[in-house]
């Protein structure tokens, strides 16, 4: 009794006895750092990809006179809006098990070295922690909108993990499985705002997705030459010239199938106006090969949307003249 009189005193302790564990103190800035690395690593930036879930949405806006009230539009934007939001922390949770599975590799990659758990600035396990956390707050707040979607992000997310374990090292269908993604975010927020969509639009988000991922192959092929294989084991099957066919030949399919879209979808204008939408994404398909091809910058498809300002301008311009199209030319 005495000794632990006199260890709890400050007294200092007898000869053997064990030391006296130190309080634990995070540094002042220690949860500020986690919470940077954390969001670091949530990659805010390729939340862009998300917003296809509004694709569903902008396409519906034109189908019905009842969809174009203010009172019924809106809550779908919400519905659309939360949807949009649940997919973010979905796929942040995929970013985060990707980089702690991929965090050897990425140190050979001169951008994705500088990643906070690549970087060795945050730990592996609080990553997979947040990662559980996020699906499961993800998954479960969608469910609560549609059960179809629910199942449709579930469906996302263990495709997800099969590609950041396996298909992701397997040619071609790592490219195939990027574009199942964004199909099944489109479908989603078809799902959650219970519309039809045309199946030309799926199509078109495939073919769009497999254009991008075709572009981020060949600039990481360039990038690291030599080192490619180390860094992503398909790289070495890949070559140039393999993926500059498959991107002329996806383009193509890109634009056709667009095109008929715009004058075979059920729920366009029947006068044929919304082909009048073609020349923006033919200008867009464009812009982006100028800069893969001019300025090297097909690693990053989210790096490319933020900053390149005349591809922005284009979106924009599309859905601007979609939604002309489908509200103001339809009737």
């Amino acid at each position: 009794m005495a000794n632990q009189r006199r260890l709890f005193s400050g007294a200092p302790a007898p000869a053997g006895a064990p030391p006296k564990a130190a309080p634990l103190r995070l540094p002042a800035d220690g949860l500020a750092a986690h919470l940077r690395s954390l969001l670091i690593s949530m990659r805010p930036r390729q939340w862009t990809k998300n917003l296809i879930v509004y694709m569903a949405l902008i396409f519906s806006v034109g189908s019905s006179w009842h969809v174009r009230e203010v009172d019924t539009w809106l809550p779908l934007l919400g519905k659309a809006s939360l949807a949009f939001a649940l997919f973010c922390l979905v796929s942040s949770a995929d970013y985060l098990v990707n980089d702690v599975h991929d965090r050897e590799t990425d140190r050979l990659h001169p951008t994705k070295r500088r990643r906070p758990i690549a970087a060795g600035a945050f730990p592996p396990k609080a990553a997979l922690g947040w990662a559980a956390a996020f699906s499961l707050l993800g998954m479960g707040g969608v469910f609560a909108l549609d059960l179809r979607a629910g199942g449709v992000v579930a469906g996302y997310i263990a495709l997800m993990l099969a590609y950041s374990f396996y298909l992701k090292h397997t040619v071609l269908l790592d490219i195939m499985t990027i574009a199942a993604g964004f199909v099944l975010r489109a479908m989603s927020g078809a799902l959650v705002i219970e519309v039809p969509i045309s199946p030309w639009l799926y199509v078109v988000t495939a073919l769009g997705a497999l254009f991008l991922a075709i572009n981020k192959r060949r600039a990481e092929l360039l990038l690291l030459e030599e080192q490619a294989n180390q860094h992503r084991a398909t790289l070495e099957e890949y070559t140039p010239d393999l993926l500059n066919q498959l991107a002329a030949t996806v383009t193509a399919s890109t634009l056709i199938a667009y095109g008929l879209y715009t004058f075979t979808a059920d729920n366009l204008p029947e006068n044929h106006s919304m082909m009048l939408t073609i020349p923006f994404v033919l200008y867009g398909i464009f812009r982006y090969l100028f800069l893969v091809h001019t300025k090297n910058q097909g690693g990053s498809p989210e790096e490319v949307l933020l900053k390149d300002w005349p591809l922005l301008l284009d979106i924009l311009l599309w859905v601007a003249a979609s939604l002309a199209v489908l509200v103001v030319f339809r009737e």
